[in-house]
């Protein structure tokens, strides 16, 4: 049997999702956890990458065991054994096929921006000071919705067969002291959401124009865009799949 884990994290103390040979990451330790109290080796497939510090409210993984389990038993179970940081949100019994990384239709993200300084805020929030023109920044991102092609916000070197992606949403909203950037697309380049930020904060700034943002994503050239925003400030906020719509 298949199942579906769903939890959330806070990546301050983890070196992304992903295993890492000499850093402790969210899936070893999560691994590690439904291997003991499950009692048999688990191995774990998640929806896609975090990188280290980045956070998520939403994430999946995927196991399989041979048995039906007692969800809401290993829920309380998982949830005592795991460290603080880490939330088990429900467990999802699914068709056998189910993939969580494949099989994800749609992903988003949010970038916070802090704009006044605030002490319990600095590992969830990116501290930027200077004035930013909101209204310019979603002039940029209604451009983003006139490409597909963004290797210019992808990390250089990376192993994937096409830089295509297809935003659904990308906004700007001003809550109380923070800034908050939504954005979901069916998939997304490694790096490219917080390279996205760095290059709208440049337009918030006036150093480029809305106008250059489309010369940047048709160069394909990473060098164009702008800085990748510190990764505490981003979260992966929800991964959709049609077979779980009215599960989640």
């Amino acid at each position: 049997m298949r199942y579906f884990i769903e939890f959330a994290y806070k990546g301050t103390n983890y070196h992304g999702w992903q295993y890492q040979p000499n850093a402790t990451s969210v899936q070893e330790t999560l691994t590690k956890a439904l291997t003991t109290i499950l009692k048999k080796h688990i191995d774990l497939m998640g929806a896609g990458r975090t990188d280290a510090g980045v956070h998520s409210k939403q994430m999946f993984a995927h196991f399989d065991l041979e048995e039906q389990i007692d969800v809401p038993f290993y829920i309380h179970k998982l949830n005592s054994f795991l460290p603080k940081d880490i939330a088990i949100l429900n467990i999802h019994l699914v068709h056998e096929d189910a993939h969580a990384r494949f099989d994800a239709t749609k992903r988003t993200y949010e970038y916070h921006i802090h704009t006044k300084k605030y002490a319990f805020e600095s590992d969830d929030s990116w501290y930027y000071q200077n004035d930013l023109d909101i209204e310019k920044m979603n002039d940029a991102c209604k451009i983003l919705f006139n490409h597909i092609d963004f290797e210019c916000f992808s990390k250089v070197h990376t192993d994937v067969n096409t830089f295509n992606c297809t935003i659904y949403e990308a906004n700007w909203k001003k809550q109380h002291n923070r800034l908050v950037f939504t954005i979901s697309a069916d998939r997304f380049l490694r790096n490219m959401v917080r390279a996205i930020v760095g290059t709208m904060v440049n337009i918030g700034l006036e150093k480029i124009t809305v106008e250059d943002l489309t010369e940047i994503i048709e160069s394909k050239d990473r060098g164009k865009a702008g800085f990748s925003v510190p990764a505490h400030g981003l979260y992966l906020t929800k991964v959709e799949y049609p077979f779980l719509e009215n599960r989640t």
